[in-house]
């Protein structure tokens, strides 16, 4: 008698994350390249935002003047936002 094998079940999708705030403020310029130069620095600079999540602090106040991506959804931990 054979047996016949069970399918292989596809692993659960891990669910769609939001993207983080530095990638809306590359979207909102059009892509990495954009940012980088709007705020003239490297390509890789901006690709290394882009991979840790966050700015370099000194970068923040110019990133949301060319992008509109507000300083505190770029850098909650120095630019938190005011509770009433």
């Amino acid at each position: 008698m054979k047996s016949t094998p069970k399918p292989i079940e596809a692993p659960d999708e891990a669910p769609d994350e939001e993207p983080n705030s530095i990638q809306l403020a590359i979207d909102a310029v059009g892509g990495v390249l954009q940012l980088a130069k709007l705020c003239k620095v490297s390509y890789q600079a901006v690709q290394k935002w882009q991979a840790t999540g966050r700015p370099p602090a000194e970068r923040v106040l110019e990133i949301e003047r060319v992008t509109s991506v507000s300083r505190h959804d770029l850098r909650p931990d120095i630019y938190p936002r005011e509770t009433a």
